[in-house]
């Protein structure tokens, strides 16, 4: 059950692979996921001393937030992998010329995990390809429900 998903990341990137990864996050920022309040529109993901960190991910706390606790809504979240999965991806982003990028949050097995993509930067003709041809499907899509409709 997806909790929010980061579209800008399919229009900017193409991925290339997936990887589930978890997160270490304190109580309050989990029950304000758990009530919607987060955002992955400007968050990116990075490898620092061989381990993978989420910046930018926006957790905004909720009113009912504990009083001894002052809540950092942008702090830099660790993501939790296997050994083998960080060193592929530490190889493929400094070698290959590779991004990370966080694609959404979702629940699994009752904890909060996050989608992180291995990606490649697009190009503004590749992003013009790909508008013109999600339009024209629509369009193809259009026409041939109007068709349909017309034969009955």
């Amino acid at each position: 059950m997806s909790i929010i998903d980061n579209r800008k990341a399919f229009h900017d990137y193409f991925i290339d692979e997936r990887f589930e990864a978890g997160l270490v996050l304190q109580g309050w920022e989990v029950k304000a996921i758990r009530a919607g309040r987060v955002q992955l529109k400007e968050a990116y993901v990075i490898v620092r001393d061989e381990e993978i960190w989420i910046l930018g991910m926006h957790v905004s706390p909720l009113a009912t937030a504990s009083t001894h606790i002052h809540p950092d809504a942008m702090r830099t979240r660790k993501l939790l992998l296997k050994a083998e999965e960080i060193s592929k991806l530490i190889g493929k982003v400094e070698q290959r010329g590779f991004t990370l990028v966080p694609l959404n949050l979702h629940y699994k097995g009752g904890r909060i995990k996050l989608d992180i993509a291995l990606a490649r930067g697009k190009k503004l003709h590749d992003k013009r390809d790909t508008e013109r041809d999600r339009d024209w499907a629509r369009e193809k899509e259009r026409l041939m429900k109007h068709d349909t409709s017309s034969r009955d």
